[in-house]
């Protein structure tokens, strides 16, 4: 079973989710997701990938692999705001390797 580690920015987005439907899509999704069934997901390079949630306005998780049951969840989104979840995602996840 793969684990799962939350960063604090994605449990903010997480948390300010104001849709219950789509918060508990979102985690649904996650559980999927850590039994090895990542659904639609895409490599965004530097070891940041996209899982996309067909809901809503298009929900986005980015995550980094840290290792071989361990990922790492750095952030949230939707569709609106794609451009610049990546390059945050990027970002968190490069601080996070320098901290390593």
């Amino acid at each position: 079973m793969i684990q799962f580690k939350k960063s604090k920015h994605f449990l903010e987005w997480l948390d300010s989710l104001r849709s219950k439907p789509a918060r508990a899509r979102v985690l649904a999704r996650l559980d999927h997701a850590q039994w090895g069934n990542f659904g639609d997901c895409e490599a965004l390079g530097n070891g940041v990938f996209e899982m996309r949630i067909h809901y809503g306005p298009g929900y986005r998780v980015y995550f980094t692999r840290r290792d071989e049951v361990v990922y790492l969840l750095l952030i949230g989104g939707d569709k609106s705001t794609q451009k610049r979840d990546i390059q945050r995602a990027k970002q968190i996840a490069e601080d996070f390797e320098k901290k390593e």
